[in-house]
């Protein structure tokens, strides 16, 4: 009987197979979905994911189609051998469902960092990817009917190995009319900018310290005006976007929108989106030197800021950050730029930091007040004097300045302080993953006086200078720490060569293949008086 006929059975339990194998690869393909979302649902970054972790993943899928084909077409051959009724072919498929099963269970229990998050985006790529795996599954059962008939039902266990490349052409398919999506939501939050003239719009980027900066601003300039800031990290087209249709409010009277920038032109995109007014650059360093290839490329991006604001716009700049300096020395737009000395518009002298947080001697132009802030290390200052100088800009007075300054709290995972027990503190600086950011956590855990462990997976996102950076982190943490717990392996061989560079205690060195497991470590030295710093926490697709 021709296998495409109305009237065979087989036809309607290959389709039905086709859907419950589709839904079944759903869940297999989990992990590859999971590194989409985290590559931004860039193919690039998706392969590049699978390049680096020498596609240890792909590696367990085939192991999966191999071992359930072979169960499948062993029992296929048997019973086809014995002549028995074609239904009982369907047998092997029990091999093939119970390993796929078993895979799925540990997949779902392996620890995750970042888990997927249902987004509206990925479960229209959920449906398509589901409807072409059925297609494609229908296909590899027809093929094999007319070609290989006695392992016919054996096809389907080749959907595991395709998964892989399935996931990113299913991504590439749904581009346009994701496209279409962000251009519409777009469109809404341009419409509510401009319903509120009066806004005041303010555009904050860095290489670091962009977050810390718009929680700060949006604390103090809270003394005189009614502020709506982007949440958490929200910083690419469509987080601002959320912010504006979601948070943003005609009762508000300013808008803070951090902005992140991966590839040149993202900050320009941003600025289209946003209009702003005023600005603040924090930084400029090698974060993202990977996508942005030279240091060149990040400080032409981050310059996107000066170029995008409205005419009669005024910028700030970090002026403790050298580059930072060096594009204001080039800004011919209304300027400003802060430092620790009195060459800059605003400044800060007279630092004092201790465990209980940081007290300083604040300069606008000829006032002067101390401030005193929960927020440790000059890093933290150098952000406050960017946010100070805007607040001072937009009309607050030093009063109300030194007020908001004394509100900041410590934000969350950016060096925030937590007591575990009367033993143990946590230095929590997982968010921050940059080599000056590295400097400035070891500088703050050089200030506790106990035993020091240092807990990290390294630095990333840098390019060609990624292992030598991680080797002279290794050197920094070894004249600071006492003992070092790296997580994963990916750099673990760089950290080593630079602690053994110090002569770091070999007995002091730890590894740990995932974060979840350092509970296990802190078990052992709970009756230990120490500050354990915790710089870094890379998400799934750097493990």
């Amino acid at each position: 009987m021709n296998f495409i006929d109305i009237n065979n059975i087989h036809l309607y339990i290959a389709i039905g197979l086709s859907v419950v194998n589709a839904i079944l690869m759903w869940f297999v393909a989990y992990k590859f979905f999971q590194i989409l979302q985290l590559s931004n649902y860039r193919t690039k970054e998706y392969f590049g994911w699978i390049k680096d972790t020498k596609g240890k993943y792909i590696s367990r899928l085939f192991m999966l189609t191999i071992l359930s084909l072979a169960l499948m077409v062993v029992t296929n051959v048997i019973l086809d051998t014995q002549n028995i009724n074609d239904f009982w072919a369907y047998l092997g498929l029990i091999f093939y469902f119970y390993l796929t099963i078993v895979f799925i269970i540990n997949l779902y229990n392996a620890p995750k960092k970042t888990p997927l998050k249902i987004t509206n985006r990925i479960s229209r790529l959920k449906y398509l990817f589901i409807i072409i795996c059925a297609i494609i599954t229908f296909l590899l059962i027809w093929l094999f009917t007319e070609f290989l008939d006695p392992i016919r039902y054996a096809a389907v266990a080749l959907m595991p190995i395709m998964l892989p490349f399935i996931v990113p052409i299913v991504n590439i398919m749904i581009l346009p009319l994701e496209k279409i999506i962000a251009k519409h939501y777009i469109r809404l939050a341009r419409k509510k900018l401009n319903s509120n003239p009066n806004l005041i719009r303010i555009g904050i980027t860095g290489s670091f310290g962009k977050t810390s900066t718009k929680f700060f601003l949006q604390t103090i300039l809270s003394e005189k005006y009614s502020v709506c800031a982007s949440p958490f990290s929200y910083n690419t087209p469509m987080g601002i976007t959320k912010s504006i249709i979601q948070y943003l409010d005609f009762s508000h009277q300013i808008l803070i929108a951090e902005m992140g920038a991966r590839f040149k032109g993202d900050i320009k995109e941003l600025c289209d989106l946003v209009s702003p007014q005023y600005g603040i650059i924090t930084s400029v360093g090698e974060q993202h030197l990977q996508t942005f290839k030279n240091i060149d490329n990040i400080a032409n991006t981050k310059y996107e800021l000066v170029e995008g604001l409205e005419k009669g716009g005024t910028i700030v700049f970090n002026g403790q950050n050298e580059i930072c300096k060096k594009l204001y020395d080039k800004t011919q737009i209304n300027k400003l730029i802060t430092g620790f000395d009195s060459s800059f518009d605003v400044y800060a002298d007279d630092i004092k930091t201790s465990r209980e947080g940081t007290q300083f001697n604040l300069h606008i132009r000829d006032e002067s007040i101390i401030c005193n802030t929960k927020l440790l290390g000059e890093h933290n200052i150098e952000d406050i004097l960017t946010a100070v100088a805007l607040a001072d800009k937009l009309g607050l007075t030093i009063k109300q300045i030194a007020s908001g300054i004394g509100k900041l709290q410590p934000i969350e995972h950016r060096l925030q302080i937590i007591n575990v027990n009367e033993h143990i503190t946590i230095l929590d600086d997982s968010y921050n993953g940059s080599i000056e950011g590295s400097k400035k956590a070891l500088d703050i855990l050089k200030m506790f006086n106990n035993y020091k462990i240092v807990v990290t997976p390294g630095l990333v996102e840098l390019g060609v200078k990624e292992t030598q950076a991680n080797i002279e982190f290794g050197e920094r943490i070894a004249e600071v720490a006492d003992e070092v717990v790296i997580v994963n392996i990916t750099h673990s061989a760089d950290i080593k060569k630079g602690l053994e560079n110090k002569n770091f205690d070999s007995n002091k060195i730890h590894q740990l293949a995932s974060l979840n497991l350092i509970n296990n470590f802190i078990d052992k030295i709970n009756d230990k008086d120490c500050t354990i710093l915790f710089y870094n926490d890379l998400p799934d697709n750097y493990l």
